[in-house]
């Protein structure tokens, strides 16, 4: 029989083992978010650190990573061109003290109503502006103030290069090339014995031998001797800058768009494992405690991550404590060898970013989402991306938001979701009545969320009249997450008005 001591050693040894993964993928990443922010490198990885230690502790989702995240990168690098690098502090402080707010308010739920299309065509064009963003800082030259700049200088970039010299430009290129290459090659043929090897650490260390054994005099990145003198607190000419409306905006923007991130990711990760749910009000509240404290130490904003949270999960972490030696991990390692961060070529964390942007433009979503829901919510999905790749981040994110209330209009009589619950120790049976709508979506949540796992549950359809891609996600996600646990699960009475919730379960 297996003591309690052996059983906490070996949940222990999973997750030192889950931290030191986690803490690979995430050293490369904090530092190239930040760059990719207009902001030094440092700045990412207090955020790193904050998010492990602190928010790691906190967290309503035990096994979701938190740190700086691509799909923030862009806002920050407005913020900065247009406020400058103090307004983050006040942005932050009125950001993190919105998500502890919304945590205590129990508004997590609503959240989760945001319609796919909007998120993954927000995320898909960051993933446009990172990538037009960063293929300049391939060549060791800045990023233009505006994606469509961005894109325009694109073709300059490569026409400017020399056939006959290898100075800078060609140098850092070669750099970059060889960095996505290296990430690439070694995802693609890694041996299952180094599965857990994290790809962009591999793209990282190439580029940095290549840089330091040739000799190449390339842009490196430049961190201070002590982690601690990257901390700025605000001052009283910063702290005064929160009563500025256009201040106060963006940090609501900030607060929506890192929460929204933060519980999708942390749904995916519930996905991943059969361990403890999300509780989506105290993941806020974290988030917001650790916003907080990144606009006290002057650092940029977190959410919840599903590249190292996923890292995470199939390292086989089994608590909190993954997450939280993961910030202890990057504390260490950037107090005690600051030096050797400092040979990294910028060119190779923008070959990171490349990659990482390139992914964040999922075709496979839009087609998932074309196939299986019509034209409606595809629509949603590219207005957003355009818009916020041609004009800003916000104007996608209201405009996507605003073509989702189209999707009610035929339905605007009849919104009301009903649900019922009977049965008996041996078989549960949940029936819909109804519009089922992003609106209705906290409540539909609550109600599946809490089935038991442990008897057959029946979903009953037979009364429901419509059901949007949102809810059909949501549903068909619960059916999967069920069945994989092994846990007996119907859905009955699915007629051909429900056709996209056919395809989900």
């Amino acid at each position: 029989m297996t003591s309690l001591a052996d059983t906490r050693a070996k949940i222990f040894s999973r997750d030192f083992t889950a931290s030191i993964v986690v803490f690979l993928v995430a050293m490369p990443l904090c530092m190239g978010i930040a760059v990719a922010s207009g902001v030094p490198p440092e700045k990412g990885l207090i955020t790193g650190i904050i998010g492990g230690i602190v928010v790691g502790a906190l967290a309503g989702s035990p096994l979701q990573v938190s740190g700086p995240a691509a799909g923030l990168a862009v806002i920050v690098f407005e913020i900065v061109q247009e406020k400058g690098l103090s307004a983050l502090g006040p942005i932050l402080l009125i950001a993190g003290v919105v998500q502890m707010l919304a945590g205590v308010l129990k508004l997590g739920g609503w959240f989760r109503a945001i319609s796919p299309g909007v998120v993954h065509g927000m995320l898909a064009g960051i993933g446009v502006l990172i990538v037009v963003g960063q293929f300049h800082v391939l060549f060791d030259d800045r990023p233009l103030p505006s994606g469509l700049q961005n894109l325009a200088a694109m073709p300059a970039q490569v026409l400017g290069l020399s056939p006959t010299s290898v100075a800078g430009a060609e140098q850092a290129l070669f750099v970059g090339l060889v960095t996505i290459l290296a990430m690439l090659g070694w995802e693609r043929f890694r041996p299952a014995s180094l599965r857990l090897v994290p790809g962009a650490l591999i793209g990282v260390v190439a580029g940095t031998l290549v840089a330091y054994l040739g000799g190449l005099g390339v842009v490196r990145v430049n961190v201070p001797e002590s982690i601690f003198a990257a901390v700025a607190l605000p001052g009283p000419e910063s702290l005064a800058r929160i009563i500025d409306p256009s201040i106060v905006l963006t940090a609501l923007a900030i607060a929506f768009i890192a929460s929204a991130e933060t519980l999708l990711s942390a749904a995916a990760v519930d996905r991943m494992h059969n361990g403890v749910r999300t509780d989506y009000n105290k993941e806020l509240r974290a988030q917001g405690i650790g916003n907080f404290l990144c606009g006290i130490a002057g650092a940029i904003p977190m959410t919840g991550v599903i590249v190292r949270s996923s890292a995470n999960v199939q390292a086989g972490a089994m608590t909190r404590a993954s997450a939280i030696l993961h910030g202890v991990w990057i504390l260490g390692f950037v107090a005690l060898l600051p030096w050797l961060l400092r040979e990294i070529p910028m060119s190779a964390l923008a070959g990171i970013l490349v990659v990482t942007g390139w992914r964040l433009i999922s075709l496979h979503h839009v087609r998932h989402l074309l196939h299986n829901y019509g034209p409606m919510p595809a629509l949603i999905w590219a207005v957003t991306l355009i818009l916020v790749v041609s004009t800003d981040l916000l104007t996608g994110v209201i405009a996507g938001l605003a073509l989702s209330l189209v999707e009610l209009v035929p339905h605007v009589r009849r919104l009301r979701l009903g649900v019922s619950e009977r049965g008996d120790e041996a078989e549960r049976e949940i029936a819909l009545d109804g519009a089922a709508t992003f609106l209705s979506l906290p409540k539909l949540s609550k109600a599946l969320d809490a089935t038991p796992s442990d008897r057959k549950v029946r979903l009953n359809l037979e009364k429901l009249r419509h059901i949007d891609h949102t809810c059909a996600e949501l549903v068909g996600e619960w059916v999967q997450r069920r069945r994989a646990a092994g846990a007996a699960t119907e859905v009955t009475g699915v007629g051909p008005n429900l056709k996209g919730l056919r395809a989900a379960t």
